[in-house]
């Protein structure tokens, strides 16, 4: 009997020890992606926290026919060696899919700053750009960063401004009734960049307090809404249903 006892408890143990490994496998497996769903005001979002030290972010437009990408599909999926982690839409476009404003990519211009007025979000003003220099990257309003005259590695604008200096922006009031899946940016420090894409309709407003309460973001910016895609491997993503204009992706370092 002490010997069946004995077969069964190592055998106990030895499921234990498989379902363990499973376990923090999958963890480390996890750990290795900047994308997390979370819950916010009750409503879900996937977060993609990075850190510049750790990854190259880059933005794309054309590939090299001079096409633009249009989608996640044929995105590079590595580039100095390190493995593509995930990709949304970087900002509002024209119908040939060219940025609606300011567009650096490698240090080139390809699309001047837009300080015109007119009609639909990117004209909310203000509106703003995400700049990217090597490990360091901020979001200003368009005007400070025209001002400042900046020389970057990468940029694009959008709006309206989600967040200023820690305030909500003022064109953004509370109780809207207007709800669509939206995605944006928001940065914590000179090196952290947070990126949140809405899984359901959410208002100009709580997705503004995602990212001032909910993700600690002193400046954040509205991408787009309604066609906000989303490729995230490790989390079996990948979104396909409209054409795209600019795209932003990071990559590991190694």
């Amino acid at each position: 009997m002490n010997k069946w006892f004995a077969l069964i408890g190592f055998l106990v143990l030895g499921l234990v020890a498989d379902l363990l490994t499973i376990f923090l496998g999958s963890q480390s497996a996890s750990a290795a992606s900047p994308c997390v769903e979370k819950r916010y005001q009750k409503v879900s979002y996937v977060v993609c926290t990075v850190d510049l030290r750790a990854y190259r972010v880059r933005l794309f437009w054309k590939d090299e026919q001079q096409q633009p990408f249009g989608g996640f599909d044929h995105l590079p999926h590595r580039i100095e060696d390190g493995q593509i982690v995930f990709a949304m839409n970087a900002g509002m476009y024209e119908e040939d899919l060219s940025p609606v404003g300011l567009y650096v990519e490698d240090g080139k211009t390809l699309r001047p700053a837009n300080r015109r007025s007119g009609s639909g979000n990117f004209y909310l003003k203000p509106n703003g750009v995400l700049y990217i220099t090597g490990q360091d990257a901020g979001i200003a309003t368009t005007d400070r960063f025209v001002a400042e005259r900046l020389r970057v590695d990468f940029a694009t604008q959008s709006g309206p401004m989600l967040v200023i200096d820690g305030r909500t922006n003022p064109r953004i009031k509370p109780g809207s009734t207007s709800a669509k899946i939206r995605n944006g940016v928001g940065i914590q420090d000179q090196h952290t960049l947070v990126f949140a894409i809405s899984k359901e309709p959410v208002s100009f407003w709580n997705f503004a307090q995602l990212f001032r309460l909910g993700l600690e973001s002193r400046s954040a910016l509205f991408l787009d809404g309604s066609i906000s895609s989303l490729y995230a491997p490790a989390l079996h993503r990948s979104d396909t249903l409209y054409p795209i204009g600019p795209i932003i992706a990071a990559y590991e370092r190694k």
